[in-house]
């Protein structure tokens, strides 16, 4: 649990929960009350337009405290607001719920998560253990050619709490293999994700904290 709440004047960025493309907003928290807070019309970080945001639109909402740390809240359009400036009215669901993010959003996460691997000519299909935007450990059931330092290829679908499965392709760096409470670890960076993949890993882990923390499980 968190001590920060938000505050009047803190910049927000926000990113939809559920989009084909990559899509980044800044605003500034302009109100708040017990379950909500008010912010100014959002900026496209991309085209500097101002974005219109549908009642009932769920986002990702992140922002940064002193500089030196970040946390992300899930959120949902409620409607607009009339005052001084136009307002739009977003849920909060209070600073117990807030997620840090580390890394710039290379936060792991522990996750079952399938994966296919290609190494030259052959093809494995194996579980990871853990995942983040910047790389993920697989657990190694069978034997296996490539080594430390190998580049690989991989196809990892991952399933969203919308009934959702979208399909992330990028290629690897094998940091190590290691030996893990008698499991064959692989540990892997991914060196060759686009924006829009490393978006839904992002999105994949933030989902997967939530889930977590509600078991009290982190």
């Amino acid at each position: 649990m968190f001590s920060l709440s938000i505050k009047v004047g803190t910049i927000l960025t926000l990113e939809p929960s559920y989009s084909e493309k990559v899509e980044k907003y800044r605003c500034k928290v302009v109100d708040t009350d017990d379950t909500s807070i008010f912010i100014d019309y959002p900026i496209d970080s991309i085209t500097n337009k101002t974005v219109f945001l549908m009642d009932g639109s769920q986002l990702r909402a992140s922002f940064y405290e002193h500089t030196s740390a970040a946390f992300a809240f899930p959120t949902e359009v409620l409607g607009k607001k009339k005052g001084q400036i136009p307002m739009i009215r977003l849920s909060y669901p209070g600073k117990e719920e807030l997620i840090r993010i580390q890394r710039r959003d290379f936060v792991r996460v522990m996750a079952a998560v399938d994966v296919s691997i290609q190494f030259e000519d052959d093809k494995y299909q194996f579980v990871a253990d853990d995942i983040s935007a910047g790389g993920m450990a697989v657990i190694l059931n069978k034997k296996i050619k490539f080594k430390d330092g190998d580049t690989i290829s991989l196809l990892i679908p991952l399933a969203f709490n919308n009934g959702d499965i979208k399909y992330v392709t990028t290629t690897a760096h094998v940091i190590r293999i290691f030996e893990k409470s008698e499991q064959h670890i692989a540990s892997i960076q991914f060196t060759d994700t686009d924006d829009l993949d490393k978006q839904l890993i992002v999105r994949y882990c933030f989902e997967r904290q939530l889930m977590l923390r509600k078991k009290g499980l982190n």
